[in-house]
């Protein structure tokens, strides 16, 4: 065991280890330390003032979920655009379950809003299932407030993907562009520009938002799809 799988366990909730392997299929349960993610923030941030994560980064595959779960929350603080783009293209492939992908939120990218679209673009068109959904999830993160263009609605709808966890992304973004930009956002459901399952996944989160008005909620209902 390393130094820092050490320090890991140091942090261990077996309770909330099981907790998550039920959340997260497809991970084997000793892959969980079970550390809060709240504890494992506190952690990375006092990790990163230590020039050994740069190792950490660059030892992939790692063996725990919670490593993984690390290193999103370490690329997250990378200051430098160009390392942290790097640093995400490696470990995307390594990506297997949508609580690391999710986890993953580079602040950097905020200000680099021209460069990240092309690789937005490149993410999205990739066949690894949480390549193409952390593409779409920076699309929803970063371009549908005052960076908006209509034209960007079509890179999710474009998607073309049996994976649920891709689905559910496409419906979650949509859902969130609605809420935001209604008027560009609606004609891909009168239009039926989705497919029928992401289409009233859409819809159905819509409809539990808090941000879409009864009236919206209403004439959404009208689109479902049969």
């Amino acid at each position: 065991m390393t130094s820092l799988q050490d320090k890991l366990f140091a942090l261990q909730d077996k309770q909330y280890a099981a907790l998550q392997a039920k959340l997260t299929p497809g991970v084997p349960d000793h892959c969980f330390i079970g550390i809060r993610v709240p504890v494992l923030r506190t952690f990375a941030k006092e990790y990163i003032k230590d020039m050994a994560y740069m190792d950490f980064l660059k030892q992939l595959p790692h063996t725990y979920y919670d490593e993984n779960m690390l290193h999103g929350l370490l690329i997250a603080e990378i200051r430098n655009y160009e390392t942290c783009i790097r640093l995400t293209d490696a470990f995307l492939p390594h990506i297997d379950n949508w609580a690391v992908c999710d986890i993953m939120a580079p602040k950097i990218f905020a200000k680099h809003k021209q460069d990240l679209l092309t690789k937005i673009q490149s993410w999205t068109q990739s066949s690894h299932i949480y390549t193409c959904r952390f593409g779409i999830k920076m699309l929803m993160s970063h371009y549908l407030d005052k960076n908006f263009k209509a034209a960007y609605l079509e890179i999710p709808a474009s998607v073309r993907s049996d994976e649920y966890y891709v689905k559910m992304m496409v419906a979650w973004f949509f859902a969130t562009a609605l809420a935001k930009q209604w008027e560009a956002t609606i004609p891909y459901l009168e239009q039926k520009r989705l497919a029928p399952w992401t289409h009233n996944k859409t819809i159905q989160k819509a409809i539990e938002s808090y941000r879409i008005t009864t009236e919206q909620k209403s004439y959404l209902r009208t689109l479902k799809m049969k």
